[in-house]
């Protein structure tokens, strides 16, 4: 069956536009190695078949097999302290000499310095703890304490969101490649809204200050038309990357107070420092009631999750609601725990507040006349840039962001495209001064070619 997605999480795989950049691109080393990728994994879109082959990684670089290096604006969101750190590395190896693995009605210190740790980073009564291999389970679990804890079943969350890809998470998630089609039957009570996207607002708004932050009002008023949702769970932040107006998670943390809902922050892509704060919601000066962490907790080297509630939700002492095989696996938690420790002592946070404040000045600078530029949005270093055909209607420009994203490929510059036209840069917190330069000026140049090479005159 073939289906005609706009994908929100990243560039489609199948279409014409890659296709052509395959048959052009001198790749003799990883031809063969991406044929062989196709014919060994299953097909999915947004995965194999492969855009290119990889044979090394170190900081903020990938290297395939061909010797072509790319800077690596993408990372799938793990690469926060860059590839193969060196610390990281070492405390890793010293670990599986010292405990490899511990079944988990075994507990052992490296499994709880981590979850005291991120106890001790989480605002307020955020300190109960329970670890997965994935960020879609860590949801999964934030899910089966809200139903526990409030006797509901019903959440409330947001269309072209994305919570992972498990039943659970994508019934929650709003991308249509995650929940459409072959995913069906979903969770039953899995209400959704329109998205906070004051850019291309769904309510038909031409911005916050003239709305009254309806997106807000429309999680109030489902919240009351229902009376029994459990949970409200969502990105603090969008990852696509779309920044939420100011006072809307005011507005909708007061509302869940009100209604007896709790809210779950799914930080999975951008806590951890990414956004300039450790957690994106304290952009926002609130405290969710749950607060789910992952990819880049695990360094970019291994697969970690944890999902972490107020204390007094710890309810479900009666119910195994993880039960992990590796739930306090010594070596993952500790590459955690290592992870934690780097980017606090390179105060890497506030590295990524002052990066991603040089990055989006000099774009609104360098872009802000290029008529295929309709937005360019985000906080730290996960920011965006809209392309569309038409600064006026603001119609999307996929076509455009294609081209865009395969001359910079060309260029050796890696990122991925969300909602089909938004050029998502997502580089590591400890990128070089002068590597985020030369990252920008590739994505400018790419931009302004192509605005030049389909005809728009500035």
């Amino acid at each position: 069956m073939s289906v005609n997605l706009t994908h929100t999480e990243g560039e489609s795989n199948t279409s014409a536009g890659r296709t052509r950049w395959l048959n052009t691109t001198d790749n003799p080393q990883s031809k063969p190695l991406l044929q062989r990728d196709s014919e060994a994994f299953l097909h999915q879109s947004l995965s194999s078949p492969c855009v290119a082959t990889i044979k090394s990684a170190e900081g903020s670089w990938i290297e395939d097999h061909d010797g072509k290096r790319y800077l690596d604006f993408h990372g799938n969101s793990v690469h926060h302290i860059g590839y193969g750190h060196p610390r990281l590395v070492a405390a890793i190896k010293q670990q599986l000499d010292e405990l490899s693995f511990a079944p988990r009605r075994f507990t052992c210190e490296p499994a709880i310095a981590l979850a005291e740790k991120l106890a001790d980073l989480a605002p307020a009564t955020l300190s109960k703890v329970l670890f997965t291999t994935g960020g879609s389970d860590a949801n999964e679990v934030a899910l089966k304490i809200a139903r526990a804890a409030t006797g509901r079943f019903k959440t409330l969350s947001f269309w072209d969101s994305f919570h992972g890809a498990g039943f659970g998470s994508a019934s929650v998630g709003g991308e249509a490649t995650f929940r459409s089609h072959i995913a069906g039957p979903l969770l039953p009570g899995a209400e959704h809204v329109a998205p906070f996207a004051c850019y291309r607002c769904p309510y038909g708004h031409s911005g916050p200050d003239h709305c009254g932050l309806a997106c807000a009002t429309m999680v109030d008023y489902v919240l009351q038309r229902e009376g029994d949702i459990a949970a409200v769970i969502a990105e603090p932040m969008r990852a696509v990357p779309i920044v939420p107006p100011a006072g809307f998670w005011r507005r909708v943390r007061d509302a869940c107070h009100r209604h007896g809902t709790l809210l779950i922050m799914d930080e999975i892509p951008t806590g951890l420092g990414k956004t300039g704060k450790m957690f994106a919601f304290e952009h926002d000066d609130i405290i969710p009631d749950i607060v789910t962490l992952g990819k880049a907790l695990g360094g970019g080297i291994l697969p970690i999750a944890a999902c972490i509630a107020k204390r007094d939700l710890d309810v479900c002492g009666d119910f195994a609601i993880g039960h992990y095989t590796h739930e306090k696996n010594p070596v993952t938690t500790r590459a955690a725990l290592t992870t934690l420790e780097i980017i606090e002592d390179e105060n890497l946070i506030e590295r990524a507040a002052t990066l991603g404040r040089y990055a989006m000045d000099r774009l609104q600078q360098s872009l802000s006349e290029c008529k295929i530029v309709g937005d360019i949005r985000g906080r730290g270093v996960l920011f965006g840039i809209e392309i569309v055909q038409n600064r006026n209607t603001k119609s999307t420009g996929n076509e455009l962001a294609e081209h865009i994203y395969y001359q910079c490929l060309n260029a050796g510059l890696s990122f991925k495209i969300s909602q089909g036209c938004v050029l998502t840069l997502s580089p590591p917190m400890t990128i070089k001064m002068e590597e985020l330069q030369t990252a920008l000026s590739i994505v400018e140049q790419a931009i302004i070619d192509t605005a030049k090479s389909h005809g728009y005159r500035q």
